[in-house]
């Protein structure tokens, strides 16, 4: 059974900075894309960061562009976000996402629980 489990979410200022990860299991990952998505309250589930299996290819948000890096270690079967210069809408459910195969860099097959941001102003 694939399981993408979240963590380092919380409570932060404006201006803070936060670094989620994103631990895999049941499914090497280290052959395909993987990326993070958000959902603020009252708002669909949009996209924040993808990378590729290789970690030489990323591709943002416009609204993240900047201040939020993603990374991965295929070796630890896991990927991050680091989140800089957070902003009170950057407050969401953050949620990590891996593919099977080949394919959009929008849609993808595992989904993890999600883990919270708040950031206060």
């Amino acid at each position: 059974q694939v399981q993408l489990v979240e963590s380092g979410g919380g409570l932060v200022q404006a201006g803070g900075s936060l670094r989620l990860s994103c631990a895999a299991s049941g499914r090497t990952f280290g052959n395909a894309r993987m990326a993070w998505f958000r959902q603020a309250p009252g708002k669909e589930r949009e996209f924040v960061a993808a990378i590729s299996w290789s970690g030489r290819v990323s591709d943002y948000a416009d609204s993240v562009k900047g201040r939020f890096t993603i990374s991965r270690d295929n070796a630890k079967n896991a990927v991050y976000l680091q989140m800089n210069s957070l902003k009170p809408e950057d407050t969401a459910v953050y949620y990590c996402a891996g593919q099977e195969s080949g394919g959009s860099w929008y849609d993808y097959d595992y989904w993890g629980q999600g883990t919270q941001v708040t950031v206060s102003s």
